[in-house]
């Protein structure tokens, strides 16, 4: 699967910068769909194929005659429309698509700067096109220097320092918005991952152990009450829970809002946190008097002191990225002169056995290892020649004359 002439790097995506959450959740892609994509991709031609695809981005690169081949392949499996893509996509080609892939593996495209969960999410990706038959050789090096890379910068700068996430956000704007929050009545909707740890944040950062828990599956509502000794309500009681409670985090992963403006209207002040793509409360709530609400995209904006550091070691990142890429790019631009090379070398070992090439540098091919040792010396130089300056068909010529040259003293 190597890189056709007419074909070239490409990388097209949305996100979070550009796109609200609503919107990205139809543009997700599911591991089946994301089989159905590579099987179809054979089939129009694209041989290498990389699909990212979390609550904050939907990318796709590959090796594609243009980017528009990538983008209809993507939309034929998503719900959202190929016309709302395009609108709102960025589209990165070349040396551009390889920076922007290094970018969003070392967690500088990221929501939160530094968040290092994406380079899990990228090889998880990688790994099932792998499987399916959706990398070669272009794809395989490269993301492979882009998990190089991240973990340089894991280890070398604080680009990934100090605790920042959505849950933790959640808590700095409970701080800033709720006067003597630890009195307060929290009803936590939702106790998968995002859940446990907003509720275990509240816990430890704001001393609050006034939680009530719910979830549609009961047991794993009441296994996390057991481990932090909380309070479970019931699903069907749901609505009276609301009324009650002050603080209101919801992290469910419903295909559309369960909190809607009737649920709160008229029932107090209350702070509502919306943890969830797409939205499980809906924005109008925010409109009214009573309530403050913010989601996933409010949340990652908030910039507290651990930010602040991150944003400093920014600089060291990408010169760590701009190492990784010039190995990279000289990788690369190697394997195009392979052919010209090999091409030289099976010339010179034909010539071996050419009669006018043996009387004009009175050689006889009797000491085959110096002859090899010649061979290699004048494919070194020509290699060394190309890294400089590729002059294709010259590079091929001045090598034959170089080995004609070095046989004939």
């Amino acid at each position: 699967m190597g890189m056709m002439n007419d074909e070239i790097f490409f990388a097209a995506g949305i996100n979070y910068k550009k796109t609200e959450a609503a919107i990205r959740g139809q543009f997700a892609i599911n591991s089946d769909q994301y089989k159905q994509l590579i099987h179809d991709a054979k089939q129009t031609g694209i041989q290498e194929l990389l699909v990212i695809s979390t609550c904050n981005r939907t990318e796709i690169y590959g090796l594609a005659p243009n980017a528009n081949a990538l983008i209809q392949l993507l939309c034929s499996q998503t719900q959202g429309s190929v016309e709302t893509f395009k609108k709102l996509a960025y589209i990165k080609k070349g040396d551009a698509a390889i920076h922007h892939l290094f970018g969003v593996g070392a967690g500088l495209d990221s929501q939160i700067l530094g968040d290092y969960e994406i380079i899990g999410q990228i090889k998880l990706a990688f790994k099932l096109s792998k499987e399916n038959g959706g990398i070669g050789s272009f794809l395989e090096r490269l993301v492979n220097a882009v998990i190089q890379a991240s973990k340089n910068i894991k280890n070398n700068t604080e680009l990934s320092g100090g605790t920042v996430s959505v849950a933790f956000a959640a808590i700095q704007f409970l701080k800033e918005q709720v006067t003597e929050v630890s009195d307060k009545k929290i009803l936590l909707l939702g106790t998968g991952k995002i859940g446990r740890n907003a509720c275990k944040n509240v816990i430890d950062y704001l001393g609050n152990n006034n939680i009530t828990l719910i979830n549609r599956t009961e047991e794993k509502a009441i296994e996390l009450a057991k481990e932090l000794n909380l309070r479970v309500g019931a699903y069907e009681m749901i609505e009276r829970e609301i009324d009650l409670a002050d603080i209101i985090i919801v992290a469910t992963n419903a295909a559309r809002p369960i909190i809607n403006a009737a649920n709160v209207a008229e029932k107090g002040q209350k702070v509502l946190i919306d943890l969830s793509i797409p939205n499980n409360i809906h924005p109008t709530c925010g409109e009214l008097p009573n309530i403050t609400l913010v989601n996933v995209d409010g949340l990652s904006k908030i910039n507290d002191a651990t930010l602040q550091k991150r944003k400093a070691e920014v600089p060291k990142a990408k010169a760590i990225i701009a190492k990784h890429i010039q190995e990279f790019v000289e990788w690369h631009n190697m394997r195009k002169h392979v052919p010209v090379i090999k091409a030289a070398k099976s010339k010179m070992i034909a010539m071996q056995d050419c009669n006018l090439f043996t009387s004009y540098t009175n050689q006889n091919s009797t000491d085959t290892a110096e002859c090899q040792q010649k061979i290699q010396k004048v494919i070194n130089n020509m290699a060394a020649n190309m890294k400089r300056e590729n002059k294709g068909g010259c590079n091929f010529i001045e090598a034959i004359n170089e080995f004609i040259t070095i046989n004939a003293y």
